[in-house]
């Protein structure tokens, strides 16, 4: 037992004025403790200046990269986390001001999406400066009389912030810290192009960049849009020049691999749950998940599947079930894919029928062997397939001996035209632009257009192998055509002598 818990055990034999004066000792003790560690420690003084605050695990992991910041061991850091995390209330509002009471003489820039925004958290840093509740950690720190603009403010010490939007200008001012929350504007979530993630990373390289002092830090904490964003931009330009930053990259999933959230005492699972159903797939992916697809340059776009809408699927004279394994027979690690295709006959332009080809049915999940093996039984004896396609490769090879044991009359298909994904995907990909593929309005459909929207740079692809699998063998079968198919063709010899036509 230590001596203070001896010492509270014992307080009840104390006389009454004696229990009182050790107990305001001792509340004044854990207040000047709380203000030390407050003065050190960042979520200490988040607590101090933000009584509601509802701290989560994730806060913990910002915490601990803003102090290595503050110390000066971390001088280059992205934090991509999702939406309504708390990340503007830490970055935006409490870093900057305890940062300034570490160092009073720190030059701080800070942006954020437009320049409303930013004025609106340099008002709160320069408010939350001024109050009793700041100076209780910091009493030398203090706002200088003549200077206290919203966006625009110096302390005691000799410490400025700046508060800026993207694309404002920033000449002469210079900065020890370059603070970014969220650089892009809601809109590059509804309509991102290429041409807005170049300009705001040109105004970061062109602007901000050069304001950072030497030896100065720079703390980018955001929520991912794209393959273009700025952490994309920052990361691909500064691992293509030697000898430029290098960055610690933290990124905070709303949801973890294994189905936890990151803040479950805010964001519980029913709700994330909910959420992700409500949202598009790419959008729930790179805003919440931090993994962005790259729908840019992908050789199979979303726009080009057609949905189909009919409460029925068409009549299929001709289905194919296809299938990706894991890569080894027992890895839970690995995604394995089944995926179900149809073609029938359906109008063209003109009003002819001609064959195109639907998607009938999808799973990807970690399924441990002996699931893979039901899971293909219940799919096959539900849809019948004419062709039952497992390439012949890895934990496939074992699949297909024990589905032919079952009486799964299997072919272990190997595509000829390309043996590499990309070639396979090329061989397909014009099929899809053709506008000869649909999906139902289902979520297991719009996960394989999502992962052939983000092929080659998706973080899976197993629905994508699936899916060339079985449109390469509905081309080479004759099932669909197209004219690029007899470009490569032979002459006949009786047409090789043009005297002969």
């Amino acid at each position: 037992m230590t001596q203070v818990e001896q010492l509270l055990k014992n307080l009840d034999q104390l006389p009454e004025e004696h229990r009182q004066a050790i107990g305001a000792a001792l509340i004044k003790y854990n207040t000047l403790n709380n203000k030390e560690k407050a003065k050190k420690e960042f979520l200490p003084f988040v607590r101090h200046c933000w009584p509601i605050f509802m701290e989560g695990p994730h806060h913990r992991i910002m915490a601990e990269k803003f102090e290595a910041v503050s110390r000066g061991d971390l001088k280059r850091l992205i934090i991509n986390i999702a939406p309504r995390h708390g990340k503007s209330e830490l970055t935006s509002w409490l870093l900057p001001a305890w940062l300034l009471g570490q160092d009073p003489s720190r030059k701080i820039i800070s942006a954020t999406h437009t320049t409303e925004f930013s004025q609106r958290f340099g008002r709160k840093v320069r408010n939350l400066i001024d109050t009793d509740t700041y100076r209780d950690i910091f009493p030398e720190v203090s706002l200088r009389a003549d200077s206290k603009a919203a966006g625009r403010w110096d302390v005691s010490g000799g410490g400025e912030y700046f508060a800026i939007g993207v694309g404002g200008a920033m000449t002469g001012r210079g900065a020890d810290l370059l603070v970014i929350d969220d650089p892009h504007t809601e809109s590059a979530g509804i309509n991102p192009t290429m041409e807005y993630f170049d300009s705001v990373y040109e105004w970061y390289s062109s602007g901000p960049r050069q304001r950072l002092q030497p030896g100065g830090a720079i703390v980018i904490v955001m929520t991912r849009w794209s393959q273009l964003d700025l952490t994309a931009k920052i990361l691909e330009t500064t691992s293509q020049r030697e000898g430029s930053d290098k960055w610690e990259v933290i990124e905070l999933p709303a949801v973890y691999e294994n189905g936890e959230p990151l803040w479950p005492e805010f964001w519980p699972k029913k709700e994330l749950d909910a959420l992700k159903a409500e949202l598009p797939l790419g959008k729930w992916l790179s805003q919440y998940q931090q993994t962005p697809t790259a729908e840019e340059g992908a050789l199979i776009k979303r726009e080009y599947w057609q949905e189909w809408n009919n409460v029925s699927p068409p009549q299929c004279t001709f289905i194919i079930q296809s299938i990706d394994t894991a890569h080894t027979k027992s890895a839970r690690s690995d995604y394995s894919a089944i995926t179900t295709w149809g073609v029938f006959e359906h109008p063209n332009e003109v009003g002819d029928n001609v064959p195109n080809i639907i998607l009938l049915d999808s799973v990807n999940e970690k399924l441990e062997f002996p699931e893979l093996k039901q899971r293909t039984h219940e799919l096959y004896h539900q849809y019948e397939p004419d062709a039952f396609l497992v390439e012949a490769k890895a934990a496939g090879l074992p699949l297909i001996q024990e589905l032919r044991a079952s009486g799964i009359p299997v072919t272990d298909y190997t595509p000829s035209r390309g043996q590499d994904k990309l070639s396979r995907v090329n061989a397909v990909s014009d099929i899809f632009a053709s506008g000869l593929v649909w999906h139902p309005p289902t979520r297991w459909a719009e996960q394989v257009i999502e992962q052939c929207a983000s092929f080659p740079n998706g973080s899976h692809d197993d629905l994508v192998d699936c899916t060339t699998l079985a449109l390469m063998r509905f081309r080479q079968g004759g099932f669909i055509s197209l004219p690029s198919d007899y470009e490569d063709e032979p002459i006949p010899w009786w047409k090789q002598n043009k005297s002969y036509y």
